[in-house]
């Protein structure tokens, strides 16, 4: 094999290589007596300065993009995140039953709330935290935020579904009791305080939040 003819092979190794190859690699696949070494350096002064050029990382030689070019090959996305089933019905109370507190919400799923699962609700601006109840222990309460409405195309919280709607979705069991009723939040049937600034950090909900297991 010519000079030139050594050259366009290897060339063509390495195009179609999915990974980096060894000087003995290559030269398993050339006829005996190329000279791959010199091949190889000849390549990577032609590549010099061109959108890709030859490397070599650990012995092996692969061709990759220009260094300064990176920067092209970087595509920006959005990727959707979605909720977990004890997220959404975590959500779902809170959005029906708000103002509301972290116990009032396990005790609507029947189940403890895991540790995230707010974290995650908070991290996507979906909820947020509204004041104290003005009862014992001054427990903290939770509500929806306007990203919320905005995000399930709700006008206010008194455009969310109510019973007939959910039923027609088959959101809800057709022998649902008759007296059954959907919570409504807009009726703030429970007194709360507002949440000062200063007192963020101190509760349950940004502790949690901010020490992740």
């Amino acid at each position: 094999m010519t000079p030139e003819t050594v050259e366009r092979a290897i060339e063509a190794l390495l195009f179609a290589a999915d990974g980096p190859l060894s000087a003995s690699e290559i030269a398993y696949r050339l006829p005996e007596g190329a000279d791959v070494g010199k091949a190889l350096a000849s390549l990577r002064a032609r590549y010099a300065g061109r959108g890709v050029s030859l490397e070599i990382i650990n012995d092996r030689w692969q061709f990759r993009t220009a260094a300064d070019l990176g920067y092209l090959m970087v595509e920006e996305r959005e990727e959707p995140r979605r909720l977990s089933k004890a997220a959404l019905e975590t959500l779902a109370i809170i959005a029906y039953h708000q103002p509301v507190t972290r116990a009032e919400i396990e005790a609507v799923r029947g189940v403890g709330l895991s540790r995230g699962t707010l974290d995650v609700l908070h991290e996507m601006n979906l909820i947020k935290l509204r004041g104290r109840r003005r009862t014992p222990g001054r427990p903290v309460t939770y509500g929806t935020t306007d990203y919320f409405l905005e995000q399930f195309s709700l006008p206010s919280l008194a455009d969310l579904p109510g019973a007939a709607e959910m039923r027609a979705a088959g959101l809800l069991d057709i022998n649902v009791p008759a007296d059954f009723m959907v919570p409504d939040p807009a009726s703030g049937q429970t007194a709360e305080d507002p949440l000062l600034l200063e007192e963020m950090e101190e509760t349950e909900f940004a502790q949690d939040f901010f020490e992740k297991e």
